[in-house]
């Protein structure tokens, strides 16, 4: 458990300080798909769904862009969600590798083994 709040604390610290980046780059997805959604005449919840859809490249294929410029901010949306993504994933990593240095109780009794020798 100690592990877990440890994670958590370092977690969300993380995402603190990211939150300036994370928070311009949630701005640039939600205006590229309502430029690509203004193009297509799609209504504005229509476009912000597509937006976060091809962001987190999960692409469902009910709504897709059939004009060359939302095509291509279609690859851009997804660029941008690709470097959100990792951003946290790595955010997560290393709170992960810091609550692991920080938390000696209750480890895979391998590491108490090692700091022996």
């Amino acid at each position: 458990m100690q592990f877990t709040i440890q994670f958590l604390k370092f977690f969300v610290y993380g995402l603190e300080l990211a939150a300036p980046l994370l928070i311009l780059m949630t701005f640039m997805i939600v205006l590229l798909g309502q430029i690509a959604g203004r193009r297509e005449s799609w209504n504005r919840f229509d476009a912000l769904y597509w937006s976060f859809i091809t962001a987190t490249t999960v692409g469902y294929g009910d709504i897709r862009p059939t004009y060359k410029l939302s095509r291509i901010l279609s690859v851009m949306i997804a660029f941008v969600g690709l470097i959100f993504t990792g951003i946290v994933v790595a955010l997560a990593i290393n709170a992960a590798s810091i609550s692991f240095t920080t938390v000696d109780d209750g480890l895979d009794p391998r590491f108490s083994i090692d700091k022996q020798l």
